[in-house]
Order: C-alpha cells, then structure tokens, then sequence
C-alpha cells in the first residue's frame, strides 16, 4: 500500500473536515433562520426552542460520545458519530414544522457531540506535545471556523437556487463522503499502514510513546466519574466552559436574527457578513495554536506559556460589547470579530490544555464533560435569549457575552495552579 508522507498532518486536516463540516451543518439553520422561521410561521421564542433542542442533544452526547470514544477508538467513534449527523442533516429537508424542525435539531446534536473528543483524542494519539498546540487549533478551533466561514455565503446562495431544503441534502452528502475517507485512512500510528518510515522514526524520536503497543485491559479500564470530577481542575475547566461555551453559540445561532431584525439585512447580506467573524476565529485558532507551540520551543514554561495566552485573549473581549452602540453595520461586525479573534486563542489553547493535563485514555472523556457543560449553559441561555431579545433588545446579551471571558479565566488560573500531567486513580465504580 502506498505510504503518505507526512501522514500525521492528513490526520489532522481530515480533522478539520470534521469539526467545519459539524459547524457547517449546523450554521445552515442560522443562516436561513430568517426564511426557515417565515416559513414555517416560527417566532423568536419558537426559534429558541429549537435552538434548545440542538444544544440539549449536543450537550449530553458531549459527555457520552467522549466516554463512547474512549471506548470504541478514535476511528470508529468519530466514523459513527459523524454518520448520525450526516443523516439527521438530510432529514432537515423533510421538516414541515417547528416541531419536526426541533427533532431534526435533536438528532444532529446527538451526533455532532462526539466531534470533539474524537477530534482531540485524535490529535493526542498523533502528535507530539510539541507541536500538540498547533494541530488542536487546526483539528477543532480551525476546522469549526471553517465551516462557519463558508457557510454563510455557501447556504445563502444554496437556498437561492435549490431552496432551504435542498441546502440540508447537500451538508448531509458531505458528511456521508467524509465517512468513507475517514474509515478507510485512520488508525492508530502504532497499526497504520499508510505510515511512512521517516514518520515512523520522528514519532518514535517524540519519545511520547505514540507508537507504543496497546495497553493493558485494567489501564484502559474506564476512569470512574466520581473521579474525575473531584479533581479541582476538572472542576475549573467544567465551571469555565459552562459560561464561555454559550457566548459562542449565541454568536453562531443569533446573530443572523440580529443582523435581520435590528439592522433590517437582507439574506443576501447576512451571507455576505456573518462569515467575518468565524474567518477571523479560524485564524486566530491557528495562529493562537501556533504563538503557544513556539512560546514553548523558546524555551517558556508550558504552564506561563498556555495560561498566558488565556489571559491576553480574555481582556480582549469587553471591546465587542460596543457592536450594539455603533452605527455602521460593517463597524458592528468588526467588533464581534474582535471576540471571535480573542475566542479563537481562547478555545485552542483551553483545549490543549486538556490534552496536557490528562492522559490520552480520558482526554475524551473529560473534553466530554466540559462540552457538556457548555451545552447545559448554551441551552439554558438559549431560551433566555428568546425572551430578552423579544421583549427587550440585543442589548443586554452583548453586554453579558463580553465579559464572561476575564470572569473565566479568573476561575480557570484559580482551579489550575499549575499546567502538568495529572494522575488518576481508575479502580472504582463507574
């Protein structure tokens, strides 16, 4: 079989086809929320239920699709996690009613909340610490930017010419595309076939034992709950993303209704400015990924060079509270790029930071547990935002999105004393 130079990094831009193409599929319903909501006769309150239904799925199944992948292996996981959101996509071109809208929404976020443990479990088992930043800001942060980038334009022009239906029938044939490339080239560096032997010896260079044999049956054991969620930090990172976790999905799934009804956008023109601020965050995403591989290789501390970049990321986010006090629209879309930049930093260095703490047999889980809790917080916000955004304005929501970051990144420096592997005990009761 033929070998693929470089293999590691294919690894990762598959990734990335991932994460975007789950961030595509679910902006295809934000973008067109203001057609979609007409159509099917849908107020802002109706919207946000659906919007909960999404968030409710994605939430819960962060937690079972991380513990489910840490299970089954990357490889099949992410393979059938993927081949769920694929379809309930396609099943959003059947949809007649809020309610059956809600319940398509349901089973997209039962699928899409293995994405990302898969995603970071996967950059784990094929790359070095040292370039470990990097790849996670490509694999999740980037991918999802992505996706969200090319969205907007690509949805808007899609219902213009097939209908919103027929846009829901082509992200599901993407992801039914993905999913035979994927199972057909991953596995792990250990068994893969696809692995030249220059890469081989750089992996084994690493000394970080990512070609090692498999392990034991009592190490590979699942890591009881109780466990995890007594460790401080845990606690942090579970704490932190509760509240960070739904300024994003507000980003993502209200402000083409905002741009709509405050500033009177066309979908023509919510198609040509929603995808700034996700281009932006796809960037930053690298770049933040990036900045901390070199921080690190100039010889930083892995513990000042991670936390400091939280820090510079979160005093930058007030500045987009001024998108609802400016005129222009193009001013206020700068300014949310400005939170999408700092987020961008943000989210990839917070997940990294996982993977640096944790061992490779829980990074799934514990990427669950947070993604969990910023379900829990994304759709309970979800509903708030309804009611705040009909009966008052956009105001107050900008206002809270900008200042959860420095509120976060106090309570994640306080649970994290220090960046450093983590043992944990698995004997114990699930």
């Amino acid at each position: 079989m033929t070998k693929l130079p470089h293999l590691r990094w294919f690894i990762v831009t598959t990734l990335l086809v991932a994460s975007g193409l789950s961030f595509f599929d679910r902006q295809v319903l934000s973008v067109l929320a203001p057609v979609i909501t007409r159509d099917l006769r849908m107020d802002n309150v109706a919207y946000s239920w659906v919007v909960f239904a999404f968030i409710l799925a994605y939430s819960v199944m962060f937690t079972v699709g991380g513990r489910m992948i840490d299970r089954l292996g990357t490889r099949r996981g992410l393979g059938f996690a993927v081949g769920i959101w694929s379809l309930a996509s396609l099943l959003h071109s059947v949809a007649h009613s809020a309610l059956g809208l809600g319940f398509f929404r349901f089973l997209l976020g039962l699928g899409e909340g293995g994405c990302f443990p898969g995603a970071a479990k996967g950059v784990m088992e094929w790359f070095p610490k040292k370039e470990r930043a990097t790849a996670m800001g490509i694999a999740t942060s980037g991918g999802s930017a992505l996706g969200a980038v090319i969205a907007p334009p690509v949805v808007a022009w899609a219902a213009l010419h097939v209908g919103w239906r027929g846009a829901f029938l082509i992200t599901g044939f993407l992801g039914a595309v993905w999913v035979m490339v994927w199972v057909s080239t991953y596995s792990l560096p250990r068994d893969s076939r696809l692995l030249s032997d220059g890469e081989r010896r750089y992996l084994a260079q690493a000394g970080e034992g990512l070609l090692a044999a498999a392990p034991s049956a009592k190490i590979t054991s699942p890591v009881p709950w109780r466990a995890l969620l007594s460790l401080r930090e845990v606690q942090g990172l579970v704490t932190s993303r509760f509240l960070f976790d739904p300024v994003f999905y507000f980003y993502m799934f209200w402000i083409p209704q905002y741009l709509s009804q405050v500033r009177g956008a066309s979908l023509e023109r919510i198609g040509q400015l929603t995808w700034i601020p996700f281009l932006t965050l796809g960037v930053s995403s690298v770049f933040g990924g990036w900045v901390s591989d070199r921080l690190v290789e100039r010889g930083w501390a892995l513990d000042k060079a991670r936390k400091g970049i939280l820090r510079a990321a979160a005093l930058l986010t007030p500045v987009s509270i001024l998108a609802v006090f400016v005129q222009r629209t193009e001013t206020a879309i700068l300014l949310m790029s400005v939170l999408m930049f700092a987020h961008g930093f943000w989210i990839t260095n917070y997940m990294t930071l996982i993977g640096d703490l944790f061992p490779s047999r829980v990074v799934a889980t514990v990427v669950g547990l947070t993604g969990t809790a910023g379900g829990i917080g994304g759709f309970l916000t979800s509903l708030v935002i309804g009611r705040v955004v009909q009966h008052i304005s956009f105001t107050p929501v900008f206002i809270a999105a900008g200042v959860t970051y420095p509120i976060c990144v106090t309570i994640l420096l306080r649970a994290i004393k220090e960046i450093k592997p983590i043992e944990i005990q698995v004997a114990g009761p699930i």
